[in-house]
């Protein structure tokens, strides 16, 4: 497989909240609450039978949302979350197949990554931004700034173990382009439509956040 990948989609936030929506019509009133809140990026995971149905409502009626596709685990989930109307994927994990189906239709893809070899094995065929997923458990901050030294160039989305008292510390580091997290959208508030208490959280991350110089 010759190294090439597809650029990722251009947005404001670097906060990316991990969503798991049970009932498609609750996206895009989610959606409005975390631009209301200052975001303009949402992982929709696969983790539930909604989540591809939810994807494409975002994408059909909320065009300012650049909505991604997260726990893609099978080379042919790929092709289903880009016709779903996803602008990028990730994937908790990496594996060859799931890497070339991703390149094969031309879907911006961000793997997942615990250990330097695979972050390697990623650069090899063409990836810069990885997600280090579990973020806490391999390692946290320190993990990121030992790699920023023999990978330099390479640049994270860490997901696993963040939120509004950490995601500064992560944010603050040259090699973190973003951080991804759950505590923004969590599923009790979604299935009870509290969108003005998301739109809060998502508020206190986007303040976190640009409060910290970007690089």
């Amino acid at each position: 497989m010759s190294p090439m990948r597809t650029p990722m989609p251009r947005f404001q936030s670097r906060v990316v909240p991990v969503i798991v929506v049970s009932d498609a019509t609750q996206a895009v009133p989610l959606a409005h609450a975390l631009l209301e809140g200052g975001i303009d990026v949402m992982e929709i995971t696969l983790r539930h039978v909604a989540g591809l149905a939810a994807m494409a409502e975002v994408a059909k009626h909320v065009p300012q949302m650049v909505v991604g596709a997260g726990t893609v685990t099978h080379p042919h989930e790929v092709q289903q979350v880009k016709d779903a109307g996803a602008a990028f994927a990730l994937s908790p994990g990496m594996t060859l197949r799931v890497m070339e189906a991703a390149q094969a239709c031309d879907m911006a893809f961000v793997p997942g990554v615990m250990t330097p070899s695979e972050v390697l094995a990623a650069r090899e065929h063409g990836f810069e931004l990885l997600k280090l997923f579990p973020a806490a458990q391999a390692g946290g901050v320190g993990m990121l700034k030992a790699l920023a030294g023999p990978l330099a160039g390479m640049r994270f989305c860490p997901t696993g173990g963040i939120g509004l008292d950490n995601m500064a510390e992560y944010l603050n580091l040259p090699n973190v382009a973003m951080v991804g997290g759950s505590w923004i959208t969590p599923l009790t508030l979604i299935e009870q439509g509290q969108w003005s208490r998301i739109t809060a959280l998502a508020r206190q991350a986007t303040d976190i956040a640009q409060s910290v110089t970007p690089f």
